[in-house]
């Protein structure tokens, strides 16, 4: 990722790997009227699994992209390195057609960033600006610290006392293997500017989304309504927040100074990067495996989400190593954009809307490196019996089918929104939400043996799905996602 090629305008890059291939013929769609029970995959789909065990460049792959790209936020040169990168990775892993597939994206830099605690007594605080947040006046901002223990608590505040203090949100994340935790508590990060707004707040700082003790802060989007003033916007590393609570929940007078950098520029130019590996059989057909190229600034993206693009791209080029490819096409998307935008995912979604009828399945890998455990699935009910064949490829890596719905990755949402309907290979997240969006997402957390598994998982997998007959349905419209 030195070479020269690498500072080359995006649409040369893109022009050095070909156009974007024509979209597929909707005739080549498949029936969902028809649905057929899939066989148990045995035979080829054993040698994959077992190839990808015994040969998997998964880890190197992770440290490529993180040695040569480096941090990918949208909008940064670490993204457009990332992107030239995709483009020569996917290439010499052997998929077909590979392109980058233009989109603009977001443009946020955070700047330098500091805070303490003034009152009672002088502490410094571990803090990170949230992703999109404005910045401070640059003499910083002080004020006296409210706290809430909810945005619901928030709510029920008395607007004057909350009028120029900066808000306080303390919410803990509860460990758990399926990452469920994180959603139950991240709603404060992307709400809470808004809601302390309309109240008066001056800036709101929350607890970090995270499961761990250190003193990392953990970053993350954020939102903003136009009909409500911005504030700036931070979360403090976990000791740090549980310091400021001990200090309220013990009737002290609490006064904190932020000096945040951050700032929003002009959109920027990405892209999703694709790469196939063509069905033998009914190459109109497609079985997407999706991850997010793009990452936070704190750390090297390593496990979010340069894992999952790994892992995907593991699978896929050991699918085109195979002496014969399966039926369907493999596609391969690196979306842009995930962390703060979702741009990507839209922008693959209305350039393919043509061939979404062609989208039989979709997988995304986007929880690090951790191995498969479960697998669940999202469709018609008269696709269960498909889904259970196909997830049967990697009952002997110890995963099992469950009867949960899938929910689906961020990026596959507009797919999920036409229909198109998904697998979740769920991975093992215990300690995942420790490094998330902080300094320590580095190389260091990804363990081969783990990443080796999933990687594995997903391509036989994705054979499994790719080489049957059957056919996956549509998502029933009730359970679609919609923005």
């Amino acid at each position: 990722m030195k070479r020269a090629a690498i500072l080359l305008p995006l649409a040369i890059l893109g022009a050095a790997c070909g156009a974007p291939p024509a979209p597929i013929a909707t005739a080549g769609a498949v029936d969902h009227a028809a649905p057929a029970p899939a066989p148990r995959v045995s035979g080829p789909v054993d040698a994959l699994r077992e190839g990808v065990l015994a040969s998997s460049q998964a880890l190197a792959t992770v440290r490529s992209l993180t040695d040569e790209a480096g941090p990918r936020l949208s909008g940064s040169p670490g993204n457009k390195a990332g992107i030239a990168w995709a483009l020569r990775a996917l290439g010499e892993a052997g998929f077909a057609k590979v392109h980058a597939e233009a989109c603009a994206v977001p443009h946020w830099e955070r700047g330098e960033e500091k805070g303490a605690i003034l009152e009672p007594s002088l502490q410094p605080l571990a803090l990170a600006a949230l992703g999109g947040s404005v910045g401070t006046p640059p003499e910083g901002l002080e004020g006296e610290v409210i706290e809430a223990a909810s945005l619901e608590a928030l709510d029920k505040l008395d607007p004057a006392k909350v009028a120029g203090r900066i808000v306080f949100l303390y919410v803990k994340m509860e460990r758990t293997r399926d990452g469920s935790g994180y959603g139950a508590a991240v709603t404060p990060r992307g709400k809470g500017a808004i809601q302390a707004a309309k109240l008066g707040a001056a800036a709101v700082l929350i607890r970090s989304i995270g499961t761990d003790d250190n003193r990392t802060p953990h970053t993350g989007a954020m939102r903003y309504d136009d009909k409500v003033p911005k504030i700036p916007a931070a979360a403090l590393a976990n000791p740090d927040a549980d310091v400021l609570h001990r200090l309220l929940a013990e009737g002290k007078r609490v006064r904190v100074r932020l000096s945040l950098g951050a700032r929003s520029l002009p959109d920027a130019e990405g892209a999703n990067v694709v790469g196939d590996v063509e069905g033998s059989g009914a190459p109109g057909e497609i079985v997407l495996l999706g991850a997010h190229l793009d990452s936070w600034d704190l750390g090297r993206g390593a496990i979010d989400d340069g894992a999952g693009c790994a892992i995907v791209m593991e699978a896929g080029r050991q699918i085109a190593r195979l002496p014969r490819h399966p039926r369907r096409t493999v596609r391969v998307v690196l979306f842009a954009n995930e962390e703060n935008g979702l741009r990507g995912a839209h922008a693959y979604a209305t350039a393919h809307a043509a061939e979404v009828g062609s989208h039989v399945l979709a997988l995304e890998a986007d929880l690090g490196a951790g191995r498969v455990y479960e697998a669940r699935f999202l469709g018609p009910a008269t696709a269960m019996a498909a889904f259970r064949a196909v997830a049967a490829a990697a009952d002997p890596l110890g995963s099992v089918a469950s009867d949960k719905e899938a929910h689906g990755g961020a990026d596959l949402s507009p797919l999920m929104a036409l229909g198109v309907p998904v697998i979740d290979l769920r991975q093992d997240a215990t300690t995942y939400f420790d490094f998330h969006h902080t300094a320590n997402d580095t190389l260091e957390r990804v363990n081969k043996a783990d990443i080796d598994q999933a990687a594995a998982a997903f391509a036989a997998v994705a054979y499994a799905a790719a080489d049957s007959p059957a056919d996956f349905g549509r998502i029933p419209e009730a359970k679609r996602q919609h923005d």
